[in-house]
Formats: C-alpha cells, sequence, structure tokens
C-alpha cells in the first residue's frame, strides 16, 4: 500500500500540489485522505489522473536521467581546464576523449 501512497504523494507533487506541511503530500495520505485534507480551491484531482501524473513524472525523470549521470561522471572543472590547457601545449585530444567517453557512457535516450 505504501507504494499507492508513494504515487499519490508524487503525483500530486507532478501536478503541482506540492504543499510543505499538507498531508494530502506526505507518502502515507490514501486517495480518501487527500479528498478530506484539500486545501486548494481547485477541484480535487481524480485519484486515476493522480495516478497518471506520477507515470508522467516517471517517464520525465527517465528522459533526464543521463543528465545525473553525466554531471557526476565529468571531470572536475579544475581538471577539465588542466586538459585542455595540456591538449593545447602538447598538442593531444585529452579533454575531448575525456568528454566523449563521458557522453558515450551515458548516451542520450
Amino acid at each position: 500500500m505504501s507504494d499507492l501512497h508513494h504515487k499519490l504523494s508524487w503525483g500530486l507533487v507532478y501536478l503541482g500540489y506540492n504543499v510543505i506541511g499538507n498531508y494530502a503530500c506526505s507518502n502515507q495520505a490514501t486517495y480518501k485522505d487527500i479528498k478530506e485534507t484539500w486545501e486548494h480551491s481547485d477541484a480535487v484531482p481524480t485519484e486515476e489522473s493522480i495516478l497518471n501524473a506520477y507515470e508522467d513524472w516517471v517517464e520525465a525523470e527517465k528522459k533526464i536521467q543521463y543528465q545525473r549521470d553525466r554531471s557526476v561522471a565529468y571531470p572536475s572543472i579544475q581538471d577539465q581546464l588542466d586538459m585542455q590547457y595540456h591538449d593545447q601545449i602538447n598538442g593531444t585530444t585529452t579533454w575531448k576523449d575525456a568528454v566523449a567517453k563521458v557522453k558515450a557512457d551515458n548516451p542520450k535516450p
């Protein structure tokens, strides 16, 4: 059941209804809780629309996961600048090779 609670919570967030301190947006809330504690002026989204929003969020996150993977795989800026400097001095392609490897290891979907 907690998986459903998680989906409801993140579905609401993806729909733009994340209110800090609002029980409806917690990972423990059921759809009944959401309806009973709704604090917004617009209508309560249906359970189906919340769950669909969760699935949309999951798909959107998958599409940009490669960016997070790349960001931790790239050498530090200091190391990249050092590579570029030495590539200019030595006529090498160390920096281009390092960046190309990160991109190849973490391709866009």
